[in-house]
This record gives structure tokens, C-alpha cells and sequence, in this order.
């Protein structure tokens, strides 16, 4: 049965979805477009599907729906033809027996941490965590800059002080991204167990955080005074999982 009313109770209910607080009342939240919610039901998070036309030989519930609704629960300039209702993941603590960590300090643009999350899923990180401050988890531009990378790596926020203090008691290795008292990446050594802390697009790290690191350090840069956050995580995540990905592939082949 086609709904077409935006009027419709459970429409209504799906469209609470859009703004943050009924997120986090109803543990659920939105995915649009084809290609995230194929990768959403491939991570086996998907609930509900609502689309334009009910072609979708889904595992889930598919409810056909008018274009006024796809329109109406749309965050894009461009609605597009079908939306995925998911549900957050149930674990939001540290994990003990990971290898890769990569800390995100007041990050507040949704586009770099969503770079960042699928940067750190093609190198191999175990989890990434949000200081309390960052943007929410689930904004949808976030999903969309993670071109679902999201559903494959382990996102939290949690105090970055509470979580680097449990690193280092976990065996974990801390290294900031900083000037102060910093090394060229060049100069530090591989670690087995690492995790690497990125600051806010502005300020970068605070003086807090750096002063529980194990070490700091920064990319060498050329006629430049900065490089955008994104990209700098990128580099370093590269950098320091250059072994443990050298060594996946012999492993492979």
C-alpha cells in the first residue's frame, strides 16, 4: 500500500528524524540515496526503506511513498528517490583491543569528519572518537562526506581526557598534532598501538589535551601556513599505518 499523505502518523513520526533531539530520543536516523543505503543495508543497520517506487528486493520494510513525502523528509537540494530509517549503534565505549585510534578534538565542520571517517576505514583504523563538543555523529552531511564509512568503523564522543587516560592504560600510544614541542612525523617512531589526535578546523588541539600526549608532532609544509584538517589526518593516518597495511597485503597475497 502507497502512503501519500505527509500527514500519514508514521510519516510524521519518520520526519521528527530530521532534527537532532528526536534522534536521540528514537535511537534512529536518516539515510538518503541509493548508494548509502545499499551500504547501509550491507551493514545490516537498516530498518525501514521509503521510496518512490517499492522495486527493492530488501531483507526489510519497504514502504512505497509519494514524491511530497520524499520531498518533505529530503535534507538535499536534489531529493533523492529513496531514504533508509537506521538505527544507531548500541555501543558507545572505548574499545580495548583496537590498533588505530584517531581522536577529533571540537572538530565542527560535517564535511572534514566525514572525510576523515572514510579515510580511516580505507587505512584500517579500529575506531574513531568525537570530543564532546563535535558535531553529531549523525548530520547528515556527515553521512553523506563519509560515503558511508560511517556503517564500517566505530564512532563515539566521549571525553577525549577520559578516553586518552584509558588508552594509555590500555597500552595505546598518543601522538597530537602540534608545533609545540612537535617532531616531523618523519621522527617518530611506528607504533603498534596508536592513536593520533586531531584539533579543531581553527584552533587546532587544545593545550589540555597536548599536555597528555606521548608526543606531538606535524607534517613539514612548504609555502603554506596550514593544511585543511581532512587532508592533514589523512596524511598522518597514512603515515603511521604504512607497515600494518604493507603487511596486510603479504598477508594476503
Amino acid at each position: 500500500m502507497k502512503i501519500t499523505s505527509v500527514n500519514n502518523p508514521r510519516i510524521k513520526e519518520i520526519m521528527k528524524l530530521k532534527k537532532k533531539k528526536y534522534r536521540d530520543q528514537q535511537q534512529r536516523y536518516l539515510v538518503e540515496g541509493e548508494h548509502l543505503v545499499e551500504e547501509a543495508l550491507k551493514a545490516g543497520v537498516v530498518e525501514t526503506i521509503l521510496a518512490l517506487q517499492d522495486s527493492h528486493a530488501a531483507s526489510v520494510e519497504v514502504i512505497e511513498v509519494s514524491e511530497e513525502i520524499i520531498e518533505r523528509l529530503s535534507l538535499v537540494e536534489t531529493p533523492q528517490p529513496i531514504i533508509a530509517v537506521c538505527k544507531m549503534q548500541s555501543d558507545n565505549t572505548l574499545m580495548k583491543d583496537g590498533k588505530r585510534y584517531l581522536l577529533l578534538d571540537d572538530l565542527q565542520d560535517p564535511g572534514n569528519i566525514g572525510t576523515l571517517v572514510r579515510t580511516a576505514v580505507a587505512f584500517g583504523y579500529d575506531q574513531v572518537i568525537l570530543g564532546l563538543n563535535s558535531v553529531d555523529l549523525y548530520n547528515d552531511k556527515f553521512i553523506r562526506a563519509s560515503q558511508g564509512g560511517i556503517f564500517y568503523i566505530h564512532c563515539i564522543k566521549q571525553d577525549l581526557k577520559t578516553a586518552i587516560c584509558q588508552l594509555h592504560n590500555d597500552g595505546v600510544s598518543v601522538y597530537g598534532t602540534s608545533l609545540l614541542n612537535g617532531k616531523e612525523i618523519q621522527e617518530v617512531s611506528y607504533q603498534e598501538r596508536l592513536a593520533i589526535l586531531l584539533g579543531n578546523e581553527g584552533n587546532g588541539v587544545s593545550e589540555e589535551l597536548l599536555a597528555l600526549t606521548d608526543q606531538n608532532v606535524y607534517i613539514p609544509i612548504k609555502d603554506a601556513e596550514s593544511l585543511n584538517v581532512a587532508i592533514a589526518g589523512g596524511i598522518l593516518m597514512y603515515h603511521y599505518s604504512k607497515r600494518s597495511l604493507k603487511l596486510e597485503s603479504a598477508v594476503k597475497l
